[in-house]
C-alpha cells in the first residue's frame, strides 16, 4: 500500500535537509542549542531570510501556534509536494494558516482526501484557494457530504463534483448548503435519488449562488409541471435561473398549448432538454412551421406533444428541406400535419446517412418521385433502419412476391415496409404452412402482417377453425375487435333437428 504523501509523522519530530522561513517568524522563539543558522541579507529593504539546516528538529506539541506556523508548516507543505516558493505564496494568500494548529490543518487535509480528491487535484486546489485549509464553511460542507453523521452521502458524491464546487464557490456561498439540499427532499425528491441529483447539477449554480427563498420559489413553480419527476429526468434544470430561463421558456410552451398545464408537463417530461433552448430558438421553429408549412399553432403544438425533440433539429439544415420534400410530393398543409403526426422523426433524420438510402430502395420497387405515395412510404419507413427495409423487400421476394406486388401492398398498407424482417418471415411461414393459404392473399389484406403472431393470429385461427373449418376469411378473422371476437366465440353453434326425428 502506497504511503500517504499528506500524512504527518506519528511524532512531531521532523527530519529535513533544508527549509526556509521569514525571520519575523522566530522573533519570539529561542533558537535551539542543536540548530545552526546562517543569516544572509542580499537585497536591501527585503525581508531577512533564515536558512535552517538541521539533522533533527524536535518540536514540543505544547509550543505556541506561532512556533508551529514558523517551523512545522514548511516541512508539511514540502511533503505535500509544494516547493518553498509555492509555500510562501500559499501563506501570503492565507495568513490564517500561520496561526492555525497543525492538527487542524492535518485534519482538513485528511477530510479532503476522504472526499476522494487525489494528491494532484488537492495540491492544485490548495495552491489556487489556500483558504480551503482554514475556512469553517468548508469544514461544515465536507462534514455534511462525507461525515459520519450523514452516512447517506458517504462516498457517493463524486470527487469531481466536490472539487468543482471548492474551485468555484466562495466560502460565504456555502452557508446554508445543507438546508438547501434538505429542501429538495421536502420538494419530493426521494432520498435514494438525491445523490443522483447532486451528482448531475452544477452545485455552485444550483444551490450556492441562490438563496433559500429563491430555491423554494423555483421548486414551487416547477411543481406545476411535474415537480420531482421533472428534476429527476434532468437535474440540470436546477442550474437555470427562474426569472430569466425557466419562466420565459416554460411560459412560451404554455402559451402555445393554450394554457394547458397538463399538456405542457407532458412535453417537458418527454423532452426536458427543451428548457436548454432560448425562447428565440423555440419561437424560430414554431414560426417557420406556421409561415412556411402553413400549420396552425394548435397543429404545431400537437406535433410537439408527439415529438418535442423537433426543437433539436436544425431549421435550416433539416426542417426546411424536409418540408420542401413534402411540398414537392404534393402534400397540402393538412397533409403535412397528418404526415408529421404519424412520422415526426422524419424531420430529424440525416438525409445522407438515412433518408437518401431509403428513397433509392423505394424508387427501385416502383415508387415514382414527387408523389404522395412516395411521401407516405417515406413516412412509414422513418422508424426502421435502411438495412431492415432491404431485408423486408428480400423476404417478400423470397416468398414469391414481385416488386409490383410489394408496391401494391405498401400503397394499401405502408406499414408493411417497416415491420421487423424476422417477425415477418415467421408470419409468412404460419400463413402458408399452418393455415394453408397462399402468399397472394396478402395482396388483398396486407394488414395481416401487422398483427401479433402468438397474441392474435394463432389464437383466433385455432378458435375459429373448430367452428368454421379451414376456409375462413383472414380479414374478418383478425380485423374484428377483441370484445366482438370473444362474444362470438362464446356462442354455441345452432343444432338443426330434421323433421320427423
Amino acid at each position: 500500500m502506497a504511503a500517504n504523501p499528506f500524512a504527518l509523522p506519528s511524532s512531531f519530530r521532523v527530519q529535513t535537509p533544508s527549509f526556509y522561513f521569514r525571520a519575523p517568524a522566530f522573533t519570539h522563539s529561542p533558537l535551539s542549542h542543536f540548530s545552526c543558522f546562517s543569516l544572509s541579507h542580499k537585497v536591501p529593504n527585503k525581508p531577512l531570510i533564515l536558512s535552517c539546516r538541521c539533522c533533527a528538529l524536535t518540536i514540543n506539541a505544547n509550543q505556541s501556534t506561532l512556533a508551529h506556523s514558523g517551523v512545522m508548516i514548511f516541512p508539511l507543505f514540502l511533503e505535500m509536494g509544494f516547493n518553498e516558493k509555492q509555500t510562501e505564496a500559499i501563506l501570503d494568500n492565507n495568513a490564517a494558516l500561520r496561526f492555525t494548529p497543525l492538527e487542524s490543518i492535518h485534519s482538513r487535509v485528511h477530510l479532503l482526501q476522504s472526499a476522494g480528491l487525489d494528491s494532484l487535484s488537492l495540491s492544485k486546489l490548495i495552491l489556487k484557494r489556500p483558504y480551503i485549509l482554514t475556512s469553517k464553511e468548508i469544514d461544515t460542507l465536507l462534514n455534511f457530504l462525507i461525515g459520519n453523521c450523514n452516512s447517506e452521502f458517504d462516498g457517493q458524491i463524486e470527487p469531481a463534483q466536490i472539487e468543482r464546487l471548492l474551485n468555484t464557490a466562495d466560502p460565504r456561498c456555502l452557508v446554508g448548503f445543507e438546508t438547501k439540499v434538505r429542501l429538495l427532499l421536502q420538494f419530493g425528491i426521494p432520498k435514494e435519488k438525491l445523490v443522483h441529483v447532486l451528482n448531475n447539477v452544477n452545485l455552485t449554480k444550483a444551490l450556492c449562488l441562490k438563496s433559500i427563498e429563491e430555491i423554494e420559489i423555483t421548486l414551487a413553480y416547477l411543481q406545476r409541471f411535474g415537480g420531482p419527476n421533472l428534476i429527476l429526468r434532468r437535474p440540470l434544470i436546477l442550474n437555470y435561473d427562474l426569472d430569466t430561463h425557466l419562466i420565459p421558456r416554460i411560459g412560451f410552451l404554455l402559451d402555445l398549448s393554450g394554457n394547458n398545464e397538463d399538456s405542457t408537463s407532458i412535453v417537458l417530461h418527454k423532452f426536458p432538454f427543451v428548457l436548454a433552448y432560448s425562447v428565440d430558438h423555440l419561437k424560430d421553429h414554431v414560426e417557420f412551421l406556421n409561415s412556411y408549412a402553413g400549420l396552425s399553432y394548435e397543429e404545431i403544438f400537437k406535433i410537439i406533444l408527439v415529438y418535442p425533440s423537433l426543437f433539436s433539429a436544425s431549421r435550416k439544415r433539416k426542417i426546411h428541406p424536409r418540408i420542401d420534400f413534402l411540398k414537392e410530393c404534393g402534400l397540402s398543409s393538412n397533409d403535412i400535419f397528418k404526415f408529421l403526426i404519424k412520422a415526426p422523426l422524419f424531420l430529424s433524420l440525416s438525409f445522407e446517412e438515412n433518408l437518401a438510402n431509403k428513397l433509392v430502395v423505394l424508387v427501385k420497387i416502383g415508387y415514382e418521385n414527387r408523389t404522395k405515395e412516395l411521401a407516405m412510404a417515406m413516412g412509414a419507413v422513418t422508424r426502421c433502419s435502411c438495412k431492415n427495409l432491404q431485408e423486408v423487400i428480400g423476404v417478400f421476394l423470397n416468398y414469391g412476391l414481385t416488386c409490383e406486388d410489394i408496391l401494391d401492398m405498401s400503397k394499401k398498407h405502408p406499414q408493411v415496409l417497416q415491420y421487423n424482417h424476422e417477425s415477418l418471415e415467421e408470419k409468412l411461414d404460419y400463413l402458408i404452412e399452418e393455415m394453408g393459404r397462399k402468399v397472394g392473399e396478402l395482396l388483398s389484406f396486407p394488414a395481416f402482417l401487422g398483427y401479433k403472431l402468438d397474441g392474435r393470429i394463432k389464437h383466433r385461427y385455432e378458435e375459429k377453425r373448430k367452428i368454421l373449418g379451414e376456409g375462413m376469411s383472414i380479414n374478418k378473422l383478425l380485423s374484428v375487435s377483441a370484445a366482438s371476437f370473444s362474444s362470438k366465440s362464446r356462442r354455441k353453434p345452432t343444432i338443426r333437428v330434421s323433421e320427423g326425428k
